[in-house]
């Protein structure tokens, strides 16, 4: 059988389609060699345990040091209870050591002394009867917490002072966050805020995406193979969509040679990549799912929501902000200020927002579409009309993001038009004070702009005008709609504000400015 692009737990060279596993690493081997203690942080599903698991491996095999991987995640199910967090912890390592360990360089038993003190004290026999330097890198260490967490990090502290001799020449400690945030209820805070217990780090280091030669390197292990091609323009609309990062490569490659495409006689086509987008934003896939959890959590909203409003970002603290780039859901762009980190995250973010008010929304008969079945666009909007008569204001407590809720039940409403056949794309930025809707059903495409008059604020009506123009400008079309949100305390009862008028340009682009 031939390999497969991987999109769950470590890849294996014989089995999956993958690039070296360290190149994306900075040298690490400096690091190790001084014995220093470092941090290896980034998103979810980018390669970290791929690639520490191959380094490991390679300095084993050099016959310099005893280098291993093992994982803390076990003892999360005890994160207020470090005896059990120890015992749970000790145990895993032993049997993973067994399998990727020669037996000369496994670990005598375990000393199990108190509490508090069973990692310290193991580490130690361990390293001192070992004939090399033992090197441990330690994943999912941000999975404990509390108690457990400040536990490991000071027992791994206090033995530094005695390495190479009796504790791990150096360790790795590998993770979705640099160490400040580690979650630790103590202290009436969230996250531990510092690298005090852990002080002894030397540096904080990130794994990179893919960039787009190695995005083409990867595709084309899966040519060689099977002989299917990926088209150039099929490669280039990949790394585009994701800007790199690694699930997400593998995700689309996976949907269109395992499901779309299964004749290897048949080119990979930029088309069959946009359509495995679709389908893998629709599916909301592990990855994808974890990731929109995310938009729970009040430090992230209070970062995503002024994005997808396209407001200012406003006070928001420094380790906010490089805890959404940590986290892979944002990046800073080159000419400055941030954004979401790729136009697939950029999709999924508020298509997650819509499912509350989707499923909140009443039966709405299709009557926007003729008996041919293509989309009629004043039916479209009579029936927006009434529906936000009806239902506008009630469904608008249905999501937390206040600022963009009217943005939500829009994006909501159309969604279930294009649910029969078409597309919702969305553009939207930091100070951009708008978001930009594209809805494509067969041979209609319908610009919209959405903005929302606050309080304190003129009328946005003609900036939106001549934002909206530009965008029209760009997609080709002649006409759009330009919807302005009246968000203020003081605005008319939605029967007095809601209504519809024609604006001509002075470029003869005909806007229906909607006011609701």
């Amino acid at each position: 059988m031939s390999r497969w692009f991987n999109t769950a737990g470590p890849c294996r060279a014989d089995k999956h389609y993958m690039l070296s596993p360290t190149s994306r690493l900075p040298d690490l081997e400096t690091i190790i060699e001084q014995e220093s203690y470092f941090v290896v942080h980034a998103p979810r599903q980018t390669g970290k345990t791929t690639a520490m698991l191959a380094l490991a491996k390679q300095l084993t095999e050099s016959g310099r040091y005893a280098a291993v991987m093992v994982s803390v995640e076990v003892g999360s199910a005890f994160n207020n209870n470090v005896d059990a967090a120890e015992l749970a912890i000790l145990g895993s390592w032993r049997n993973l050591m067994s399998v990727r360990l020669p037996k000369d360089l496994q670990p005598p038993t375990w000393i199990y002394e108190e509490s508090g003190q069973r990692i310290l004290a193991s580490l130690k026999a361990w390293a001192q009867v070992l004939p090399r330097p033992l090197v441990l890198f330690i994943d999912e260490i941000d999975s404990l917490q509390n108690e457990t967490l400040i536990s490991v990090l000071r027992q791994l502290r206090d033995g530094y002072p005695i390495r190479p001799e009796s504790f791990p020449s150096s360790i790795g400690l590998v993770g979705l966050r640099d160490v400040r945030d580690y979650k630790v209820a103590s202290g009436g805070s969230e996250r531990l805020n510092t690298a005090s217990p852990f002080n002894i780090k030397v540096s904080s280091i990130t794994l990179r995406n893919f960039n787009k030669e190695e995005v083409e390197e990867l595709y084309q292990q899966h040519t060689e193979e099977t002989g299917q091609i990926f088209t150039p323009q099929a490669t280039a609309t990949a790394f585009d969509l994701t800007q790199g990062q690694p699930w997400l490569v593998n995700a689309l490659a996976k949907e269109v040679v395992e499901k779309m495409v299964k004749d290897r006689n048949i080119a990979i086509t930029k088309e069959h990549i946009l359509e495995a987008k679709e389908i893998l934003i629709a599916r909301r896939d592990t990855h994808l799912d974890s990731l929109a959890e995310r938009l729970r959590e009040p430090r992230i909203k209070a970062i995503i929501e002024p994005i997808l409003a396209g407001l200012e970002l406003g006070d928001i603290p420094n380790d906010d902000i490089q805890f959404v780039i940590d986290l892979g859901l944002c990046k800073m762009h080159p000419q400055g200020g941030l954004t979401i980190a790729n136009p697939i995250y950029r999709e999924v973010l508020p298509r997650v927002l819509t499912v509350t008010p989707m499923a909140s929304l009443p039966v709405i008969a299709s009557t926007w579409l003729t008996p041919e079945g293509e989309l009629n666009k004043d039916a479209l909007l009579a029936a927006f009309i009434k529906f936000w008569r009806q239902h506008g204001e009630p469904l608008l407590r249905s999501t937390s993001y206040h600022e963009i809720a009217p943005h939500i039940v829009l994006m909501a409403f159309l969604h279930r038009v294009v649910n029969g056949g078409g597309t919702l794309e969305r553009e939207y930025a930091i100070g951009s004070d708008r978001m930009d809707l594209c809805l494509r059903y067969g041979s209609v495409t319908l610009g919209i702009e959405l903005k929302v008059w606050r309080e304190k604020k003129r009328d946005p009506q003609n900036d939106g005008i001549e934002q909206l123009e530009s965008y029209l400008a760009r997609l080709g079309l002649n006409e759009g709609w330009l919807f302005i949100f009246d968000r203020r305390k003081n605005a008319l009862p939605i029967e007095e504000r809601l209504s519809t008028k024609v604006v001509k340009t002075e470029n003869q682009r005909d806007i229906t400015v909607i006011r609701a």
